[in-house]
């Protein structure tokens, strides 16, 4: 629940400047020894101001509507982030501002339970061309300014994944109806559309086997295994992957840390949070508050992602195959 202070911080941040170049606010602390300002001119912005973590909270409360808020975590202390990271993760829910934070691997779990709404965008160990490319997409160049190829790939590449995680969602919605029908439809058209290759599992058997978190485990072992043949990237699956380590990790009572699953992706960091992100807006992930420490939390399938994945082991069980 968004407490009394935050809430009146909030007010006003609605929509941002209609100046033609967008303004941005810049959170660092000195002894970062980089200078983000170049980023955000760069991305075709310019620097509102600076300001450090520790005042950063009060700026934040008086500061009128921006474009863009980048915060650059890395070297900052948790004590210094604890009292800014729910006031920045609500501005990213209420209003139209987004926010860019940069982070260090080990950050991840500490930012990610508090950072989660929509409108931030989380950048690991980022690059100089990496950081102008988000500075980019969260809306400091738009129209006929932008032409920055770096930033129209990573639209591409985003654009892809949100419509990989729209399709996940749809096949585990079937496979919780326990509808095995592949059959493509082109709903915009109200076509029925053409039937691909695919396979109905059979009906349920009463003495099928469960499954058990050692066989997921051997799945992911034999994933795994492809890279060391055929190298890294060729058969990147970073949704499937982390379904898989989470189904595991259900079935063993046992829970996972963001930053654990960002291993399991088997991606770089920055594009795995990207994953986690979509996958919890689509209602597949679920994060589950850590009960001995308010700064961490876990990662848990949804109650219809787990059912999703049940029903698919069942069938593929009973099918006799192997769990893809």
């Amino acid at each position: 629940m968004m407490d009394s202070g935050i809430g009146e911080a909030i007010q006003g941040w609605g929509s941002a400047p209609s100046d033609a170049t967008p303004a941005t606010l810049v959170i660092a602390d000195a002894e970062a020894g980089y200078f983000p300002e170049h980023a955000v001119t760069a991305a075709g912005g310019h620097v509102r101001g600076r300001v450090s973590w520790h005042d950063a909270r009060e700026r934040l409360e008086r500061q009128g509507p921006l474009a863009v808020v980048l915060a650059e975590a890395r070297g900052a202390s948790d004590a210094a982030l604890t009292p800014v990271l729910p006031l920045l993760d609500a501005i990213g829910r209420q209003g139209d501002t987004r926010i860019v934070v940069t982070l260090d691997f080990e950050q991840i779990d500490v930012l990610a339970a508090s950072l989660c709404g929509p409108g931030i965008e989380l950048l690991c160990a980022p690059s100089d061309v990496e950081r102008v490319a988000a500075l980019c997409l969260a809306g400091l160049r738009s129209g006929d300014r932008v032409h920055d190829v770096s930033r129209n790939a990573e639209a591409v590449r985003l654009q892809r994944l949100n419509q990989e995680v729209a399709r996940i969602a749809e096949t585990l919605a079937r496979l919780t109806r326990g509808d095995g029908d592949t059959r493509r439809v082109d709903r915009r058209n109200g076509g029925v559309g053409e039937p691909i290759q695919g396979y109905r599992a059979p009906p349920p058997a009463s003495d099928a086997a469960e499954v058990t978190a050692r066989d997921i485990r051997e799945t992911i072992r034999a994933r795994r295994l492809r890279d060391q043949y055929f190298g890294n990237g060729l058969f990147e699956d970073p949704a499937w992957d982390m379904m898989l380590d989470l189904f595991a990790a259900e079935l063993e009572r046992a829970q996972v840390s963001v930053s654990s699953l960002c291993i399991a992706a088997a991606l770089a960091p920055t594009t795995a949070l990207r994953w986690i992100a979509r996958m919890t807006e689509a209602g597949l992930f679920e994060r589950q508050p850590d009960p001995f420490d308010r700064r961490r939390a876990f990662l848990g399938l949804s109650d219809r992602a787990s059912l999703g994945m049940r029903n698919y082991v069942a069938a593929v069980g009973r099918s006799g195959m192997a769990i893809a």
